[in-house]
């Protein structure tokens, strides 16, 4: 299971809808507004994505060489900014020979914090 699922999943089961037969109505997950993304406490993280973020508000030195280059988002999972808005650093994944999949993705001059667990494929927004 990744970190992402693992999130989401915590999120699904800790929400008060996941209570049987709770008298109030179901409170949906936050989102964040503008991208519809869900919206994570930074604790939620995993450990390694956490220590990348103080990384980032420290300025680094950052471990990888490709820390800190432009993200295109491509993918358009992130609302669309002018290219150089958002900027990649990789979250080390324990057992992988390369990178690995974990990302955390910034924006407004890393004032903006996204982390995907799957390369690209899911963001939530870290709340700040």
């Amino acid at each position: 299971m990744t970190a992402l699922a693992l999130v989401v999943l915590l999120i699904v089961l800790l929400s008060p809808a996941a209570t049987p037969n709770t008298a109030s109505a179901p409170t949906p997950s936050p989102r964040d507004p503008e991208p519809g993304l869900v919206l994570v406490e930074v604790e939620s993280l995993p450990v390694q994505a956490r220590q990348t973020i103080s990384l980032i508000e420290r300025g680094g030195p950052y471990p990888y060489a490709k820390d800190g280059a432009v993200f295109g988002n491509r993918e358009r999972r992130l609302p669309r900014r002018p290219n150089g808005f958002y900027r990649e650093y990789t979250v080390p994944s324990p057992g992988e020979d390369d990178r690995g999949p974990r990302r955390i993705v910034t924006g407004d001059h890393d004032r903006q914090f996204f982390y995907t667990g799957d390369h690209y494929a899911s963001f939530v927004r870290v709340r700040q």
